[in-house]
């Protein structure tokens, strides 16, 4: 496995797939899910309405994921992923931690060759940067210790937009690990 660590825009990733911290509602909202339901234009917003009609009538779960097109993007797919908002008092790391394991399982379902995560929970959930960070390194090094040998995933790109979340992503993902090669880059 191959993690690459870069500020930026999620929206412009060159990658399969891209993971949306999403509204529960799955219809938009801010941050990371507004831009990329911008990015990505109208095609998006009427998969996730699709979705609200069939599968999720209620929105999406904390800590749950779901697929849909990319529509404008660069990307194939998106995976959609409701991260907990610790402003309502979802702190349950395991649940952040869900996000992201979520998500892997259903890029490996797709057989996505490489997948960019933005930092779930560091935004308007109210999660701390570094306990995201260390929480997002957890699940992912420890899913892939689990499924190395049968993922189609090859590529993780952690995407933070501010420098400093940047910098702890740096941070978390710089442990001594097995048997997988990290390689950290801008």
């Amino acid at each position: 496995m191959h993690i690459d660590i870069v500020q930026g825009d999620i929206t412009e990733q060159v990658v399969d797939v891209i993971v949306n911290a999403a509204n529960p509602s799955l219809l938009g909202g801010g941050g990371v899910d507004g831009a990329i339901h911008a990015a990505a234009g109208p095609r998006l917003l009427a998969e996730c309405r699709r979705l609200l009609a069939t599968s999720h009538p209620d929105g999406l779960s904390t800590g749950l994921a779901v697929a849909t097109g990319a529509g404008n993007l660069k990307a194939r797919w998106v995976i959609h992923t409701a991260g907990p908002n610790r402003h309502v008092g979802q702190v349950n790391p395991k649940v952040l931690a869900n996000c992201y394991i979520n998500s892997l399982y259903a890029a490996n379902h797709l057989e996505a060759t490489s997948i960019a995560f933005p930092a779930i929970g560091a935004g308007a959930c109210g999660w701390d940067p570094a306990q995201a960070a260390d929480i997002a390194a957890h699940a992912i090094i420890g899913w892939f210790e689990t499924y190395a040998h049968s993922t189609s995933i090859h590529k993780v790109t952690m995407v933070a937009l501010q420098p400093e979340v940047e910098a702890e992503f740096h941070r978390a993902f710089d442990t001594p690990l097995s048997d997988m090669r990290l390689v950290h880059g801008h």
